[in-house]
């Protein structure tokens, strides 16, 4: 799975310090990021002033390999590793289309928008030592009877979560959106036949922040690392379970700050501010998430982090061909990048520091890194727009090779996060789960 990776432990006066060599390769991800995400909006000041302040506990892990952290960690010593796997054939029609789910963003809408190939559509994950079941509807509506399932992150939190609705709703019909705001950027959704609560909330850092707007005058993002984002920190006691998703937009120009004081600063241009890096960054604001959940959930809950999903951009992202392979990657074909590697690893090691320090929320890794990684046929890559090549090829074409196709990969996400709420209300002994 590539190099091994470089020891990024945490600091207090600073953050981690990496070569520019290795963050200018980021550059090019960075800025197609910022343009497919959702774009900023006027600054709240109410959210600027409402933080919920949570001790970033300083949990010293020795980084291992994949399998010792398997052998040690609570967080992923689990009956199946779904994380080792392969994506096999799949005959058969895809769960659900844009016809039978209304909730597909329009730019993960590859079939409306004219793909021509189907091929990636007939895959699915298939974990090396046991069975990963297709994704029960009936057996999700069960699990998550009168209780409320939150996504919380960026826009591949809303991508995951937009799949699990689609996947639902093929069996129980579209559910009542009964709750938006500020764009779209906060909904809530309920599956009325078992009272079963869906929602997203926008929080791409995580922590309380100011996302860069160039028009005005933010170049870059701020993160405050020590303080949850209170615009869905203050409604944790309403969660039963919580899904964490983000990290790409740690990549772009971001100023981080720990007590009100500056403590790194990553592409900070301009500001005479050294480079510190993201991982660090990255990390804290994980681990202040987690803090912050299994202290702000009902007892007996369930925070679950997914980790980081690479992109797949090849040369450069405005021209056709950025991510135009059909098929997902041979086994030994693709070797993880380093980047994705370090994010992957920071998103592990703190669910297992979390598991490790409290016993009242139960805490789980969703580990999609390798799966996703394999699979670079996924994304809506031109077809992010509909029809892009309608009139004849084009010189420059707008690229989203980050987000998933609907229906599509990030499927088996659900299909793994099904598993875990089995387990965790089998093992709260409060639901029977029917047979898959």
């Amino acid at each position: 799975m590539g190099t091994s990776p470089k020891r990024h432990l945490p600091c207090h006066s600073s953050l981690f310090v990496i070569p520019k060599a290795t963050y200018f390769l980021f550059v090019p991800l960075a800025l197609l990021n910022l343009y497919l995400f959702f774009p900023s909006v006027p600054n709240d000041p109410q959210h600027q002033q409402r933080t919920t302040a949570v001790s970033s506990s300083n949990f010293q892990i020795q980084p291992t390999d994949k399998a010792e952290e398997q052998k040690q960690s609570p967080a992923v010593r689990i009956p199946c590793d779904y994380a080792d796997g392969r994506w096999v054939p799949k005959p058969g029609v895809p769960t659900y289309d844009d016809a039978s789910c209304t909730t597909i963003k329009s730019g993960q809408n590859c079939m409306a928008h004219g793909r021509p190939d189907t091929g990636y559509l007939h895959w699915r994950w298939q974990p090396a030592a046991c069975r990963l079941p297709a994704f029960s509807a009936a057996n999700f509506l069960r699990l998550l009877a009168n209780k409320h399932l939150s996504f919380v992150g960026d826009s591949l939190a809303r991508n995951q979560m937009e799949s699990l609705l689609c996947l639902v709703a093929s069996y129980a019909g579209p559910p009542d959106l009964v709750y938006r705001r500020e764009q779209d950027k906060f909904r809530r959704w309920v599956f009325r036949s078992h009272n079963a609560t869906v929602s997203i909330y926008w929080s791409p850092f995580l922590v309380n922040g100011t996302e860069q707007s160039p028009t005005a005058g933010r170049v870059q993002n701020h993160m405050h690392l020590d303080a949850a984002d209170e615009r869905w920190a203050a409604e944790l006691g309403e969660m039963d379970v919580l899904v964490i998703s983000a990290g790409h937009w740690f990549l772009l120009p971001t100023v981080f700050y720990t007590g009100g004081e500056v403590v790194g600063c990553h592409h900070c241009g301009g500001l005479n501010r050294s480079e510190s890096g993201f991982f660090e960054g990255f990390r804290r604001a994980v681990r202040t998430a987690l803090g912050a959940a299994v202290g702000g959930m009902a007892e007996g809950g369930m925070a679950v982090v997914a980790t980081f999903s690479p992109a797949h951009f090849e040369g450069e992202w405005d021209k056709a061909g950025a991510c135009s392979k059909v098929e997902p990657f041979r086994e030994g074909e693709k070797e993880m990048e380093y980047m994705d590697r370090e994010m992957w690893r920071i998103g592990v090691e703190e669910v297992a520091s979390a598991v490790a320090a409290v016993e009242r929320v139960r805490v789980e890794v969703l580990d999609v890194t390798r799966m996703a990684m394999m699979r670079p046929d996924g994304h809506p890559g031109p077809y992010m727009h509909a029809r892009p090549f309608e009139g004849g090829a084009k010189e420059r074409v707008q690229n989203d090779c980050v987000h998933w196709c609907l229906p599509g990969p990030i499927d088996a996400w659900n299909e793994v996060l099904l598993e875990l709420l089995k387990r965790w209300r089998e093992e709260e002994g409060d639901v029977a789960v029917a047979a898959s």
